[in-house]
């Protein structure tokens, strides 16, 4: 059965990982395609191979967030309709607090929850007006709890949390739903891409990254809790018991926290 028949999915950060992994879950799915990134011969290629002509190539990039709302006027005049926009854009942090210029602080804070801010604020009259929609946000267990070396990225995505749980709260009258997505170690090119101190990328894979879930399983799990509506889901390896142990056992989760190796 093609659940996604007939609605159009927008995907960011769709040129690669996560992002590619869900374009080929929702294009199986029957669902046409918008896919963004600032990448576009890559955005090209995931198009190619998800095998749907109907697909639109959106490039942008979640920094310039005064280009967003003529992005999404842009889209809406192609499909006419966006039914499920997958806020998955973003970068990862490898550096320590201290050791963090400032201007990368903000650039993490500009992409990953001000931008999407900005791209979720600027759909949110199409979602109204059609009284339908769905925001999905690809948050991070560091979402639910902070770890070394990724101090401005879980305030980022600590960010969201706070902004989408509030925004589902204002908005479901009007039946515009929104899921958190907290993945814990993904197999992509996320921490290739990290930024260090510096702001120059990482440009090696952490061990954990690599020893990750695959993003076509994650993929298949996210599909599935939009077709079910759910609020929030968690999708990972053994990080998952995180959540619970700062929950229950607040002190022994941060004296774990203390040792634990996030690379």
């Amino acid at each position: 059965m093609k659940n996604f028949e007939h609605k159009t999915v927008w995907i960011t950060g769709a040129s690669s990982g996560i992002g590619e992994a869900l374009a080929h879950e929702f294009a199986k799915q029957g669902a046409r395609l918008v896919l963004s990134a600032r990448n576009q011969q890559e955005l090209e290629r995931v198009a190619s191979d998800c095998g749907r002509p109907d697909t639109i190539i959106q490039p942008l990039d979640l920094s310039d967030h005064d280009s967003l709302p003529g992005i999404v006027q842009t889209v809406l005049a192609k499909t006419g309709n966006v039914d499920v926009l997958v806020n998955n854009g973003g970068i990862s942090q490898r550096s320590l607090a201290k050791d963090t210029n400032f201007e990368v602080d903000k650039k993490l804070i500009n992409v990953n929850l001000l931008g999407t801010i900005a791209l979720s604020k600027a759909l949110l009259p199409h979602f109204l007006a059609k009284k339908s929609g769905h925001y999905v946000v690809i948050t991070s267990l560091t979402g639910k709890f902070g770890t070394q070396l990724r101090s401005s990225y879980a305030a980022a995505k600590h960010g969201l949390h706070g902004f989408f749980d509030s925004l589902r709260a204002e908005v479901w009258r009007e039946n515009v739903q929104v899921t958190l997505v907290c993945p814990g170690f993904i197999t992509t090119k996320v921490s290739l891409n990290a930024l260090t101190g510096d702001g120059s990328p990482q440009g090696s894979m952490d061990n954990a990254t690599r020893a990750g879930k695959s993003p076509e399983s994650l993929a298949k799990a996210i599909v599935s809790a939009v077709e079910k509506g759910k609020y929030e889901i968690s999708f990972g390896g053994r990080e998952l018991a995180g959540i619970y142990v700062k929950r229950f056992f607040p002190t022994i989760f941060t004296n774990l926290l203390r040792k634990a190796k996030v690379t």
